[in-house]
């Protein structure tokens, strides 16, 4: 095949692409300018896309032989991704930027260029296994479970699931994969992972929305509309939030307060104690379905995952036209609209195992079978998911 292989300058991108030449492709490395000012270096672990991350990826198709070019994406990155965040958050949401440059620019845009040039697949240094069914490609969790990053990858859809490799899926460990770096002398073999928001270079998530969004005073108040104290932007909150609340007094039982709800058309931002943030009940739209052959359309026993580095846990779901009803076994804290929600199987009894269950084939539960995005989590969504699934309130 003709492997498009994306280069970030990092040390997984690199073995990705070594492992798609080893296995025979016709490989050509590209490295993605995700920036309209690029600095010339990045911030330890902070930041990406830098001149000194280009140059990284040069380096290393140079020591792989394979050609190598430099594709401005800036323009889409920022009327996408960026533009995402911030609105996102301007209405009170919690988006996951990885998602969004995954769904727009690596697997739609990238791949798009991609495939109207003739070639067959792009390769990524993501963390997760594509495994062959009888319907198509299935998504899997990464052997390493630590690094494992299906999540961020459930939102690209069945057909561009198709033309995606993931060669470092198997890897048993990031050291690992270092040290295999190392030996094929790849000089980014001892580079730091990118962290946090690649866009926010500098970490601070609040200073960026406010120089996009402007303060825009207004109120902190408890969950019976008492006035605590304000803030500069409601837009700077999100659920579960503890820390930079910014009141100065103590709640009257001395707990800690939480953020509970950003309500941006109020402008209010909402807080209280620990035990409100937790809710069983979800509802989710934009649904991607990756697994034909178990479409959820009537309640079905999976696990879901609500964070990039989160547990997945026992829930019944059930498709409703384009939404997700998901009834969690057990409450979950600090869901917020805006987070991505992942279907996994759950096992030999989950109707995604129909072509997995064999004792020698992978475990069900590492399957991809979807995602949504949260719309309402909690008791504004128990009636619905109640109706939906057939089900009573929870205990």
């Amino acid at each position: 095949m003709r492997v498009l292989a994306a280069l970030s300058g990092g040390v997984d991108s690199a073995v990705a692409a070594a492992r798609a030449v080893d296995a025979g492709h016709d490989v050509v490395g590209v490295h993605m300018a995700l920036s309209r000012s690029r600095a010339q270096h990045r911030s330890g672990s902070r930041g990406c896309c830098s001149i000194e991350d280009a140059s990284d990826a040069r380096r290393a198709a140079d020591v792989l032989g394979i050609p190598y070019y430099v594709w401005d994406l800036s323009a889409e990155f920022t009327e996408t991704v960026v533009a995402d965040f911030v609105a996102e958050y301007a209405a009170g949401r919690t988006p996951n930027p990885c998602v969004r440059c995954n769904e727009h620019i690596k697997f739609a845009a990238l791949l798009d260029r991609g495939l109207a040039l003739g070639f067959d697949a792009v390769a990524t240094g993501h963390y997760a296994r594509l495994v062959e069914g009888a319907a198509g490609p299935q998504l899997h969790r990464a052997v390493d479970a630590a690094k494992d990053q299906s999540y961020v990858l459930a939102v690209m859809g069945p057909d561009r699931l198709a033309r995606a490799l993931f060669p470092l899926g198997d890897a048993p460990s990031k050291d690992a994969v270092r040290a295999e770096a190392a030996a094929r002398g790849l000089s980014v073999s001892a580079k730091p992972d990118s962290y946090d928001i690649c866009f926010v270079a500098d970490g601070d998530t609040q200073g960026f929305l406010r120089a996009h969004l402007g303060s825009r005073p207004g109120e902190v108040v408890d969950a019976g509309g008492t006035v605590l104290g304000t803030h500069d932007g409601a837009y700077a909150y999100t659920v579960g939030q503890r820390k930079g609340l910014g009141l100065d007094r103590p709640a009257p039982d001395g707990r800690p307060r939480y953020v509970l709800g950003v309500d941006t058309a109020a402008n209010r931002v909402v807080v209280g104690p620990s035990e409100l943030l937790s809710v069983r009940d979800v509802v989710g739209h934009a649904v991607v379905w990756l697994a034909s052959d178990a479409p959820c359309m009537a309640p079905t026993r999976v696990l879901v995952q609500v964070r990039a580095h989160g547990e997945a846990v026992p829930a019944l779901v059930v498709r409703d036209g384009e939404r997700l009803l998901v009834r969690l076994d057990a409450p979950l804290r600090g869901l917020a609209p805006g987070q991505s929600l992942v279907v996994y199987g759950a096992g030999s009894d989950s109707a995604a195992a129909a072509d997995d269950a064999t004792d020698a084939g992978p475990d069900p539960s590492d399957r991809v079978l979807g995602q949504a995005t949260i719309a309402v989590a909690g008791s504004g969504a128990a009636s619905e998911v109640e109706r939906g699934l057939g089900v009573g309130a929870p205990a």
